[in-house]
């Protein structure tokens, strides 16, 4: 369907109504706020087509509203200034980058569409070609990731050497509980592999120990797909988790409020990501370790699959492991050590000659 407008006040957003039954032309005043209007209602449809679900929709739906509700002027006559000055106000207004790169993302998205679909239109009512316009390689976010070189997670020995000392440290901490739950905390991704946003979901009631050889963890907000919603999964409790989580429910999560979350802070509520990571960086300062020897948190989920890799586990299983929907994810992950090949030939051939002496 493609929509007229009835003209209520040029240039007024709010007194514009949408009419079924085609573009009206030039000769009869069309608003472009109103075109933009019916733009972004085809664009709608079109997730509602592809399949997406109805809350994906609404939030799609919310989210353009207040990309658009940002800009003075139409899609296709946003400029580079535009796209600049709108995001710099994003950024004083605190918003994190995160927030931001979906704003950016869906303006593309929707500034796309509108040439694709509605190009020859604009061109002709409102007489402006509709290119690039201002989305350009230079505002774009940058991630997080964009700089960094991803290189060899941390070696099982550096691990091992890390968390003896913060071992060490809960022994002597000035607050106990807290010095005891960052030792299991950050026990937990690389000994499961789950995720820093799976850890901070995760409940009490989602530790089973009676599943498996030694308990699994329900991951009951797994990391979403191509807009499929939280992907539910169960983490095995690997190289003695489950003591370590035995050992934490039984003395130290009574000492912090009764509520549902596993891992919280003084006042019961589930901890953010945020803490995680601050909280690891500050037992790498006071550890004191170079630069080159500290890690993030999602660095212990990398490790986590490419030490159980390194130790023969199948690249299926360590696949499944991390909840990864395709094996090429998988394989970024692994990141054997620099001898990994020497070391499967030494088996391999020890291995060999074994058979051929028995």
């Amino acid at each position: 369907m493609i929509f007229g407008v009835v003209r209520v006040g040029v240039g007024e957003r709010g007194g514009l109504r949408l009419v079924e039954g085609g573009l009206a032309g030039p000769e009869a005043g069309v608003d472009p706020w109103a075109f933009q209007a019916g733009c972004a209602e085809a664009f709608a449809r079109s997730w509602v087509v592809r399949g997406f679900a109805p809350t994906t929709v609404r939030g799609y739906t919310s989210l353009l509203a207040r990309v658009l509700g940002r800009f003075d002027c139409p899609v296709w006559a946003v400029g580079a200034e535009d796209v600049d000055e709108v995001f710099h106000a994003l950024v004083v207004a605190g918003l994190a980058a995160g927030t931001r790169r979906q704003y950016l993302q869906m303006l593309r998205d929707f500034h796309a569409f509108v040439v694709l679909r509605y190009g020859a239109q604009v061109r002709a009512l409102f007489g402006v070609p509709v290119g690039d316009g201002g989305l350009d390689r230079f505002n774009r976010v940058r991630h997080a990731g964009d700089d960094a070189v991803v290189g060899l997670p941390p070696s099982r020995e550096r691990l091992d050497a890390f968390f003896s000392f913060v071992r060490s440290q809960v022994a002597v901490a000035s607050d106990y509980r807290a010095a005891a739950r960052d030792y299991a905390l950050l026990r937990t991704p690389y000994l499961s592999g789950v995720r820093v946003s799976e850890l901070v979901r995760l409940d009490q009631a989602d530790v089973h120990r009676q599943l498996g050889p030694s308990g699994k963890l329900h991951v009951r907000f797994g990391k979403a797909a191509n807009t499929s919603g939280p992907r539910p999964r169960w983490a095995p409790m690997l190289e003695g988790l489950d003591r370590i989580l035995d050992w934490y429910l039984a003395d130290v999560r009574p000492l912090f409020p009764d509520t549902a979350a596993l891992f919280c802070d003084d006042d019961g509520q589930a901890l953010k990501a945020g803490t995680v990571r601050d909280r690891l960086a500050r037992l790498l300062d006071l550890e004191g370790v170079a630069w080159g020897e500290r890690f993030t948190p999602h660095a212990l989920r990398r490790a986590c699959a490419t030490h159980q890799y390194e130790r023969g586990m199948d690249l299926i299983a360590v696949q499944q492991l991390l909840g990864h929907r395709h094996i090429a994810s998988t394989m970024a992950y692994v990141k054997p050590s620099q001898r990994f090949v020497e070391d499967a030939w030494r088996r391999a051939t020890d291995s060999a000659v074994r058979a051929l002496a028995g």
